[in-house]
This record gives C-alpha cells, sequence and structure tokens, in this order.
C-alpha cells in the first residue's frame, strides 16, 4: 500500500519536469471605479494556481511564471472597498485593469467548498460561511469554539480543551473536517475527541453547511468544516507571523511563530505554536483537571511554475489534556477516588492529574495543480497517524491507546470549458489501520478501505449557474476477533458498503443585489467501528456502549434555499433546509439498563437505528449605515425529530440569537480601530430524548477592543475581549458537564460552563523582505 504512494507520487514529480505549457507574466493594475486613482496596498490572488501578491504604490502588479493559457478566477480585496472577482482568460490577456467600488461591506467573497474549483460565494449553490484569520484568534480557547459562532454550526465540548463540531444539530462522523486538503482522521466518533489542528496554522476557515456527499463522500451528510491554510507569498518576498494569547477564564498562555518566502516560485513555510492552560474558573469553583496543553509544529515546500503548483506539507500536532473525575463533598471540596481532598496548588497547577488524554496526530500531505492538455489534474495524497492515549490509574502505562493509521487519496481531472460547461471528473479513497495497544479495549482492531468515483458539471450563464453530478462509494471494512481469559471481547466482523448519490445546484443573481440558491439530492453515511463494533467503556464517556454489526448505511434526502440581498450599506441571507435520514444511527439506554464493569456499574447504551428529520431556519444581516457603525445580528435554529418513535432527536443545539455592535472610529496614528459590545441569548432546549435533561435559557454579554499602531514601519495589531462579561452561570446544552446528560447519579456531571473571560492578544505580521 506505502510503495503504491511512492509510486504515485514518483510519476505526479515526474510529470511536473514536462513542458506542459509555455509560461506567461500577468501584469494588471487596480483603481477605483468612481476615481480611476491606483489603490496601492490591494491583495490580488489566483486561488487555483496559488498565486498572490500586492499592488504596488502606482496600483501595478505582477505574477511571474504563470501559464499562457486556461480561465482562471481572480480575487481583489482592500480595505473599505466591495471584493472583487472575474474570470481571466490566459490566452486573451494583456494588460488587466481591475476597478474595485467602494463598499463598507464584502459580498463577494470567493470560496474552494462545495464546489468542484475556487468560485464567487454568490455563484456557489451551497450555503458556505467563511471566518477569517483575525477572528479566528480572537475570544477563543480553539478552532471549533471560534467557528461556532457561524449561524448554523454549534460545538459539543468537554471543558476548554476538547471541542467537537456541530452543524445543523449533526456531528462525529456526520462532518468531514479537512485540513491541508485531506479529510482529518482521529477517531472521530469519540465523544471527547476532538480534532487535533494548530489553530494558529488556518488561514481562514469555510464552512458548508448541509449535506455533500457527492464531493467528498461518506460522512460529509451533515456538512464541511474547510481548514484552509495561508497563500504562498509573492514572489522574492519573506513574510512572518507573532502572535499570542492570553486568558483569565484557564490561565490560557498561547503563542505561535511562523516564517515563509517564496524565491521565484520555490515556496516554503515554517511554524511552531504552543498553548497551556490550568483548569477553567465557572462562577462557582475552578474546575480540577480540565487544563490542557498543546505543541505543534509544521511547514511546506513547493514549487509555483508555469505548469501550475505541488506543495508538500508535515505537522505534527501534541496535546495532554485532563478529564475530571473527582466527586465533591459536603464543604463542596474536591475529592479523588480514595476520598483525598484535591489541594488549592494540584487544582490550579499546569500540571494534569489523572485520569488525562495524551494525543498525537502526525500528517503528511501532497497537493498539487498541474495543467494537463486543455484540461488540469488537482491531487491530494496524504498519510496520518492518529496516536490516541488515555491515562487512568498510572501516567505511565496507557489504560486505552489507539493506534490510527490513514492512507488517503483524491484525484480531480478539469476538462476543457466549452458553452459555459465546466465538467469535472474525481477518484478518492482511503485506507484505514487501526491498533489497540492498551490494556483495555472498546473497539476492535480493524482495517477499512473505501473507494468513490463521481461526476460533476456546472454550466454558467450571465447570471446563473446549474450544477449537478453523481457519486458511487464503497467501503469495505474488517474488525478482529478478540478473546481474553476465555471471555468474549469482540466477535470479527466484515461489512461492506455502497452508495449511489446525486445532487443539483442553481444559483441565480436577479440584479446586483438581490440572489438565491438552492440545492437538493441524496448523501449517505457509512457506520463507523465503534457503532458496528464497540464493546466497553472509557474514561470520560460515563457509558457502556455496545454496537451492532448488523447497521446499514445512513441515507439523507435534503434540501436547501437561500436568499441573499446586499449593497454598499446592507447584507442580509436567509437560509431554510430539510434533511430526511433513514436507518440514522444512534445510541439509546433500554430503559434503565445497566451493566457492572469491572466493579463499577454503567448504564448501558446500545446503538440503534430509526428514521430522523432535522429542519431549520438561519438568517444573519449585517449594517453598516456610516462608516462609524457596523452591526450584525443573527439567528439560527434547529429542530431534530425521530419519526420511528416521534420524540425528539438527541443532543440537538438550542436556538440562538446573536447581536453585536461595532463602532470603528477613525484615531489618528491608529487603524483597524473598533469598540465592541455582544449579546448572545440562547433557548431554552426542552426538545430532549429520554436519557437527557432539558436547559434553560440564558443571555451572555460579550465585549472587545482593538487597534493596530505603526513601529518603525511595522504593525502591531492588539486586542482584549470578554466573554460572559457578566459571569453568567449557565450549562450549554451540548456540554458534557451538563447534570444528567447521561447518568444523574454520576458525581462527575453538573459544572456550570466557563465563567467570566478576559483574552489579550497581539498579532505582528512580519515584512521581512
Amino acid at each position: 500500500m506505502k510503495k503504491n504512494i511512492v509510486y504515485i507520487l514518483h510519476i505526479l514529480f515526474f510529470a511536473f519536469a514536462l513542458p506542459a505549457t509555455a509560461a506567461t507574466t500577468i501584469n494588471g493594475k487596480v483603481v477605483d471605479a468612481q476615481t480611476l486613482s491606483a489603490l496601492a496596498g490591494a491583495t490580488v490572488s489566483i486561488p487555483e494556481l496559488k498565486l498572490t501578491t500586492s499592488t504596488g504604490a502606482t496600483g501595478e502588479f505582477t505574477f511571474k511564471n504563470a501559464p499562457d493559457k486556461g480561465k482562471f478566477l481572480i480575487e481583489v480585496k482592500y480595505l473599505g472597498y466591495q471584493t472583487l472577482t472575474q474570470t481571466i482568460d490566459l490566452v486573451n490577456i494583456d494588460q488587466l485593469v481591475l476597478k474595485l467600488s467602494p463598499s463598507t461591506i464584502e459580498a463577494r467573497e470567493v470560496v474552494i467548498t462545495g464546489s468542484a474549483s475556487s468560485t464567487d460565494n454568490r455563484k456557489n449553490s451551497t450555503s458556505v460561511a467563511i471566518m477569517s484569520k483575525e477572528a479566528l484568534v480572537k475570544q477563543s480557547t480553539n478552532i471549533v469554539d471560534a467557528i461556532s459562532r457561524i449561524p448554523g454550526v454549534s460545538q459539543i465540548t468537554t471543558g476548554g480543551g476538547i471541542s467537537k463540531p456541530v452543524i445543523r444539530g449533526l456531528s462525529y462522523n456526520r462532518v468531514v473536517t479537512l485540513a491541508d486538503g485531506a479529510k482529518q482522521e482521529g477517531q472521530q466518533w469519540g465523544d471527547e475527541h476532538g480534532i487535533e489542528v494548530d489553530q494558529f496554522g488556518v488561514s481562514r476557515v469555510e464552512v458548508l453547511k448541509g449535506a455533500a456527499s457527492l464531493l467528498y463522500g461518506s460522512d460529509a451528510l451533515g456538512g464541511v468544516v474547510n481548514l484552509l491554510e495561508d497563500l504562498p507569498v509573492g514572489d522574492g518576498q519573506i513574510k512572518g507571523e507573532l502572535l499570542t494569547n492570553y486568558s483569565t477564564v484557564n490561565k490560557l498562555m498561547a503563542n505561535s511563530y511562523m516564517v515563509q518566502g517564496n524565491n521565484n516560485g520555490l515556496t516554503w513555510r515554517m511554524r511552531v505554536s504552543n498553548k497551556s492552560a490550568i483548569a477553567y474558573q465557572n462562577p462557582e469553583t475552578r474546575i480540577p483537571n480540565t487544563g490542557f496543553k498543546e505543541l505543534s509544529w509544521g511547514g511546506q515546500i513547493g514549487l509555483t511554475k508555469k505548469w501550475g503548483y505541488a506543495h508538500l506539507n508535515v505537522s505534527n500536532f501534541t496535546s495532554e489534556i485532563g478529564l475530571p473525575d473527582f466527586s465533591q463533598n459536603a464543604n463542596g471540596e474536591f475529592e479523588d477516588a480514595d476520598g483525598n481532598v484535591l489541594s488549592s496548588q494540584q487544582i490550579n497547577s499546569r500540571n494534569l492529574l489523572l485520569p488525562f488524554q495524551d494525543v498525537g496526530h502526525r500528517k503528511v500531505a501532497f497537493n498539487s495543480n498541474v495543467l494537463l492538455g486543455k484540461g488540469r489534474v488537482r491531487t491530494n495524497i496524504s498519510f496520518q497517524n492518529n496516536l490516541r492515549k488515555e491515562f487512568e490509574e498510572s501516567s505511565a502505562d496507557p489504560a486505552l491507546f489507539f493506534d490510527l493509521k490513514t492512507w488517503s487519496y483524491d484525484f480531480k481531472y478539469f476538462g476543457e470549458e466549452r458553452n459555459g460547461w465546466e465538467p469535472v471528473i474525481g477518484l478518492s479513497g482511503a485506507f484505514q489501520n487501526s491498533e489497540n495497544r492498551g490494556e483495555e479495549f472498546l473497539i476492535p482492531n480493524y482495517q477499512s478501505n473505501e473507494l468513490g468515483l463521481f461526476a460533476y458539471f456546472k454550466k454558467n450563464w450571465t447570471n446563473t449557474t446549474f450544477n449537478l453530478g453523481s457519486r458511487v462509494d464503497y467501503r469495505k471494512m474488517t474488525g478482529e476477533a478478540l478473546e481474553e481469559n476465555g471471555e468474549i471481547i469482540f466477535n470479527s466482523l466484515k461489512n461492506s458498503f455502497s452508495n449511489l448519490s446525486g445532487a443539483v445546484g442553481l444559483t441565480h443573481e436577479f440584479n446586483e443585489r438581490f440572489s438565491l440558491k438552492a440545492n437538493a439530492g441524496s448523501a449517505f453515511r457509512a457506520p463507523n467501528i465503534a457503532e458496528l463494533g464497540s464493546n466497553g467503556v472509557h474514561e470520560g464517556t460515563f457509558r457502556y456502549e455496545v454496537g451492532n454489526a448488523d447497521l446499514k448505511p445512513e441515507r439523507s434526502f435534503y434540501s436547501d434555499f437561500s436568499l441573499a440581498f446586499n449593497t454598499e450599506k446592507i447584507s442580509t441571507e436567509w437560509n431554510v433546509f430539510y434533511n430526511a435520514i433513514n436507518n440514522f444511527i444512534y445510541y439509546r439506554q433500554n430503559g434503565n439498563e445497566t451493566i457492572n464493569a469491572e466493579g463499577d456499574i454503567f448504564p448501558l447504551f446500545r446503538f440503534v437505528q430509526d428514521k430522523a428529520l432535522l429542519t431549520g431556519t438561519e438568517f444573519s444581516v449585517t449594517l453598516h449605515p456610516i462608516e462609524l457603525i457596523h452591526w450584525e445580528s443573527s439567528f439560527a435554529y434547529t429542530r431534530g425529530q425521530n419519526r420511528t418513535t416521534n420524540t425528539p432527536l438527541p443532543f440537538i443545539p438550542a436556538g440562538v440569537w446573536r447581536n453585536e455592535l461595532r463602532l470603528e472610529p477613525n484615531i489618528r496614528g491608529l487603524k483597524n480601530n473598533y469598540i465592541a459590545l455582544g449579546i448572545d441569548h440562547f433557548l431554552k432546549q426542552n426538545r430532549t430524548d429520554s436519557f437527557e435533561t432539558p436547559t434553560g435559557s440564558y443571555t451572555l454579554v460579550n465585549a472587545s477592543i482593538g487597534t493596530s499602531i505603526n513601529w518603525k514601519k511595522q504593525e502591531i495589531r492588539l486586542h482584549i475581549s470578554a466573554s460572559n462579561l457578566l459571569d453568567k452561570a449557565y450549562f450549554d446544552h451540548l456540554s458534557r458537564f451538563k447534570p444528567g446528560r447521561l447518568d444523574e447519579s454520576n458525581p462527575n456531571l453538573g459544572f456550570f460552563n466557563p465563567g467570566r473571560n478576559i483574552s489579550f492578544g497581539l498579532f505582528v505580521p512580519l515584512r521581512i523582505k
């Protein structure tokens, strides 16, 4: 298997040496559409070719080593102007003059998620939300915590160190996370398993809300979180950045250092990041052993030439995450399993107590986009090794130890555009091998092999786009039998799943201000190994799980509709969605069924299948009536119903209404100034399954202030933000520390979410050359 991947890499590198096409230089100028005056410092990029540069004092820019043919989308951004997207034909290109219109709202951003190639978001039929790097590093503990402010996106949390994305009520293996262009594989089925990605290494996030099996295969039944890296810097440049954050609620200290360069198309980048936090403070007390540590490093080396680009990314992410397992005595003091009272030093220490997780994620990813004849081939090949250890009685010997290796590949061929039709065909697949190397067992050793083929067609008219496609997938999973001391732990299992998916989408711009999107289709998800073969309990879950080897794949029939209205002063969007899922897989306790596991009594949950329906709506509005005032408001609500039992689906997030007023004053000597006040109101959630408890409504107040200064020609960005400013005691409905979430008798549950948190941040973008 490894030899095959190495062989493919050799073929691809050999192909890069061939003179696929001649090189050309693209020259252009960016000007104000009204005055035709030059705009210096505008960012110009061609995402499909990984090219980016900035305009000089005269508004002019140059791309070297670009191909001499092909049609590509160019994007131009400049503060105070509407983002410009325009398709350019390199065959007929001379001197580009790109005209930007003044606007306080950027309404036309380029996205790559949900479409086979880069496209204007208004011409992308799927619902995609975007979050910038600046927003990712403010007022958030991790990347999922940051994107949970997007309407329709929530998070399942286990303290401050673990967050899982939830999109329109779906999570776990129903949401695909992409990093370095490949699916992030890290035992997504686990409640207390987060995503192992360096938050600071992400340039922006695109969140596709809704089913996307056509392009991303199984597991994209709920949506996609695409974590995008920085584009390479312009030719001849060396840049870097310094990031540092401190948060009071858990004394989080976070730092990141990056440097990257480009020498005649040879690009490189290096980054090192670390985080350290103690147990978090809620309005009542500090919750022991909820601290965490992270250390990550990574780099990229690549070529951007006349034939396209090729990049090799390497990363290593390690984290230690505490899992609270303590009871409180009559005096409110925390005690361990032996009745020993935890000292203040133990609770406030950066050294974790038992139990805790030790997680490592190593990754090598090769990405390329190569011009081939009248088309081009985009390639992603990756290897990942996820090492997840859980220590319970000893910090030397892990009780649970999952060693997961994943080899994945994805090839897409983009044919020549003819009469507005853009054809794409794709092949993708993955090989997985998971081994238990600990003393305890929850899932069997297993191997998985999956393969997918798809065809996608997009038709462009002046104001309308139409796309359709079909996909066939096959997955085979083999689990190994295990017997210990005469007791059968796991039976052997052999399962294979296949499915045919399809989708159609439409966008139409009635005029420059008003547009609509519509999607419909089918999607699927194959059962994961925990649903098929689990048999056990592990630290942090508070339940015993039993898999079901007879589970069938989930099949979704979905539709999505949205309307958008945009001017230079206002931007609004309204979405409604419908997602009917047959063979919906979830765990359920039969009555009060329990099991004795190693002397402890746990609630027993079995995986079952029913029919499910998820419906909901999202609405957002942005107002910028004058230069000083910026207002954002959004509302999101998801309703989940079990159509078989006629009861609510479990773990559906509460509806939320968010508001933020931001003042952006002009202050001499400073820029990018803002003062913001936000109010988030969460509705009560009393639509719960029989084994979970409802949560009441609550309101959180947030505030922030920020500015940028120039010191010796170096820009320095500063911000201070406060979340839960009034120190409100509340339970988020998806918090794993919510009381009665699984078992009311469990002493580890009933911890309020974090209290008041003040964050201080410094971001220094460095221009070295």
